[in-house]
């Protein structure tokens, strides 16, 4: 870890080319151009300003009509690069007009790094991202092939990263590459390529309760002009070239949005939680309860990681911190995977009490609060918070 950390404790016709500029700035990009605290504003895991750097001459090439989201961010991510910086967009289906550009996404029935030509629409296509890592250290392949901007990110992406983040080392580069892909980039891919949510074949077949129509890709589809719709200054309807340009940079905000946690806060936390597994019996004897200085810090994500790297056994089942009134909690680990169940809740008679209610019931004192979900509790003390994660543990074993 310390290789890693280093340094921590109008309509178109299909034919016709148009030339679009894309400005880089954008207000709601800058809203995640925060300072961060503590270990987070280290040098390495500061965001390089690149604003002023010069644009490029060289043209990027996709399809003309209705947009999606692959093409979309494919084309903000190589705006981003010195080589195709706030480059020019030709929309297009007119293989002679696509000749002309430097480089071409999503269009044109052709995937050859060598010849910067990125389509997935060809019969034999079958392009993936690197395997995926399983929990008992196997690895399986991804469920959806690369769409335009996933072949873009496989080329393209570390020197993304590179250009707001020159200063990670080669590990940390690889290790923000590597959750960028799977919580950002790979959802863009199975959306576009058609992958269902849910896996084929579920004896009895399971359907959605709900469905969420909030996602990147579907803000994408809907700022395509409408079939009726009509600019109520022009009377005329919209230019579906600059809905593109709107489309693009709300990819690059969702892009940077998801890369600025991923580095400024999931990388600087990815060693204090490795901290607080390794010393796990420390804190108990049963290895299932670790301490963290703070609740604030991303710890989820990075306690499955840890626990699938170091084949933990038995897993963590309570997560101890402060929080920002200086409490403290005992948060329970939700099962991987899912987002409202936990590997053990809380007792259920704790759940919905408070106070000296909740100190006679568990028989612990300082404790102030148990969630009426069964997955945060609160205590005065840390020696309290510990007590009912103890308690709980024998509780969920009974």
């Amino acid at each position: 870890m310390a290789a890693i950390f280093p340094n921590l404790f109008s309509f178109t016709s299909r034919t016709l080319p148009i030339l679009l500029s894309l400005p880089f700035h954008s207000t709601s990009f800058h809203l995640y151009a925060t300072t961060t605290m503590s270990s987070s504003s280290s040098p390495v895991f500061k965001r390089a300003k690149i604003d002023g750097l010069p644009s490029s001459t060289k043209t990027i090439g996709t399809h003309s009509g209705t947009f999606q989201a692959d093409e979309a961010l494919g084309c903000w991510m190589l705006r981003q690069t010195p080589t195709y910086r706030n480059s020019p967009v030709v929309r297009s289906r007119d293989p002679a007009v696509l000749d002309t550009c430097d480089i071409v996404i999503d269009v044109g029935g052709i995937y050859d790094h060598d010849s910067l030509r990125y389509d997935h629409h060809q019969r034999d296509y079958d392009e993936k991202f690197t395997p995926k890592q399983n929990k008992d250290g196997t690895t399986s392949e991804r469920c959806t092939k690369l769409s335009a901007s996933g072949l873009v990110y496989r080329h393209y992406g570390k020197d993304v990263i590179k250009q707001y983040y020159p200063d990670l080392t080669e590990d940390m580069l690889n290790l923000a590459y590597e959750k960028m892909y799977n919580s950002f980039c790979e959802a863009i891919d199975a959306i576009d390529t058609g992958v269902e949510p849910l896996p084929e074949g579920l004896d009895p077949p399971v359907a959605l309760v709900y469905r969420d129509s909030t996602g990147l890709s579907s803000r994408v589809s809907r700022c395509n002009p409408r079939w009726n719709e009509v600019d109520a200054t022009t009377n005329q309807p919209p230019n579906p070239d600059e809905r593109f340009e709107i489309a693009s940079q709300m990819c690059g905000d969702d892009f940077m949005s998801v890369l600025s946690k991923i580095v400024e806060a999931d990388l600087p936390a990815r060693s204090i939680v490795e901290q607080a597994v390794n010393d796990r019996f420390e804190c108990d004897a049963s290895g299932e309860i670790i301490k963290l200085p703070s609740g604030g810090l991303p710890w989820k994500s990075e306690v499955y990681e840890l626990e699938h790297q170091n084949k933990i056994e038995p897993l963590i089942k309570y997560v101890l911190y402060t929080d920002q009134a200086g409490m403290w909690r005992i948060q329970c680990v939700s099962v991987e995977g899912k987002a409202f169940e936990n590997r053990l809740g809380l007792p259920k008679e704790w759940r919905g009490v408070r106070d000296q209610d909740l100190e006679k019931i568990a028989g612990i004192e300082g404790c102030t609060f148990c969630h009426a979900a069964g997955f945060i509790g609160g205590n005065k003390s840390y020696e309290g918070a510990l007590e009912m994660a103890r308690v709980a543990l024998k509780k969920g074993g009974e």
